[in-house]
């Protein structure tokens, strides 16, 4: 068992002993080929919950500053994730998510940059817009449905995947099809709140 699939058992003990994890559409994951899923942020939790329950090693852009801590530095890049400076354009963390998908691997977003204060889906940045539109990759969008409180509910939903191919072929741009991501995010969300 490497790093990642042992992180991955800890992390599914952690999360199933803490809350009431159900888990909705993981049949709407690829079983290969470059996918991205793009998902709501409500909770440090997030990333780790996004990628425990499946299959397939999951990649994602975590803050530089957690790279520049002694543990997490060697320990991140073995758990599938890769360094992106925050509030700017970073052309390296874009460079290494590029790559990632043209070898065929699945990367995780989380659209809106930040976690959200009060649990609402939020306005999402361009850069998994450009990601979809740039290129083949399947995204599927992905809801968590908290809240993270000791022993109640907590939902994550992967939904089916976005058809991109009207938005391609008349170049729309990277902000349109953020927002049809986030659209797709809403509506799970809204479906599969109770």
């Amino acid at each position: 068992m490497g790093i990642y699939q042992f992180g991955q058992s800890v992390s599914r003990m952690v999360l199933s002993t803490s809350y009431k994890v159900e888990i909705i559409g993981k049949e709407n994951i690829p079983n290969e080929g470059a996918t991205i899923l793009c998902c709501n942020h409500i909770h440090y939790f997030d990333p780790p919950l996004l990628g425990a329950y499946i299959k397939r090693q999951l990649h994602y852009m975590a803050k530089k500053e957690l790279f520049e801590k002694p543990i997490l530095k060697g320990l991140l890049p073995k758990l599938g994730a890769f360094p992106v400076r925050r509030g700017m354009s970073d052309k390296q963390a874009i460079r290494t998510a590029m790559k990632l998908l043209k070898e065929g691997h699945m990367i995780g977003l989380f659209p809106e940059g930040t976690r959200s204060k009060d649990g609402k889906v939020g306005k999402g940045l361009s850069g998994a817009g450009f990601f979809a539109l740039r290129t083949n990759a399947i995204v599927v969008p992905c809801a968590i449905i908290g809240p993270y409180k000791s022993f109640k509910r907590l939902r994550l939903v992967y939904g089916e995947a976005i058809d991109f191919s009207e938005l391609k072929e008349r170049k729309a741009s990277a902000e349109e099809a953020t927002e049809l991501i986030m659209s797709e995010i809403k509506q799970l969300v809204e479906t599969h709140t109770s």
